[in-house]
């Protein structure tokens, strides 16, 4: 059984991931599988352009819990989708020394809920779980997507909505 935690960068995935590993619980880190995937780097962007088709296809049997922002493109038992408003999301990306633009771009992304309607086309409501990380710790969040992997709390899909917060701009 494959457990997905995916999000747009700056939801807290890694932190998520590290708080798991802590636990004794294997995270796979799925940017250490795509090196034979990349089809181009864009610079301006600070980013690699991947074949994701071609990805999820070669990696299509893993198990357990696997952690990136391509991880619902797996066929995984249930989906963890991190969250975070994107004002929010702008301050944490931001020391990571992104170009403006990638920012702008990622916070647009978590704004449209690009993520969670990419998921909502490959999986069944009751797979996916969102998880607002605005403001609650890696601890916590592990803790959330502990409970959801075992069946001890209900999926909770398009629970969360930024158009509030878009509006105000």
């Amino acid at each position: 059984m494959l457990i997905g935690i995916t999000g747009t960068p700056g939801t807290g995935k890694t932190s998520v991931a590290e708080a798991l590993r802590r636990r004794g619980i294997d995270v796979l880190d799925l940017k250490t599988t795509v090196a034979p995937y990349v089809l181009e780097h864009d610079e301006e962007m600070g980013a690699d352009i991947i074949d994701v088709e071609e990805w999820a296809k070669a990696n299509r049997f893993l198990e357990g819990y696997a952690e990136g922002a391509i991880a619902h493109y797996l066929p995984a038992e249930k989906i963890i989708i991190l969250r975070c408003r994107p004002d929010v999301l702008k301050e944490r990306l931001a020391p990571r020394g992104y170009p403006a633009e990638k920012i702008r771009e990622n916070a647009e992304a978590e704004a449209l809920d690009v993520i969670l309607i990419e998921a909502a086309d490959a999986f069944a409501a009751e797979q996916i779980y969102e998880i607002d990380t605005t403001s609650i710790d890696s601890e916590t969040a592990a803790e959330l997507i502990i409970s959801f992997a075992e069946g001890k709390i209900p999926a909770s899909f398009g629970s969360l909505d930024w158009s509030e917060y878009v509006m105000s701009l």
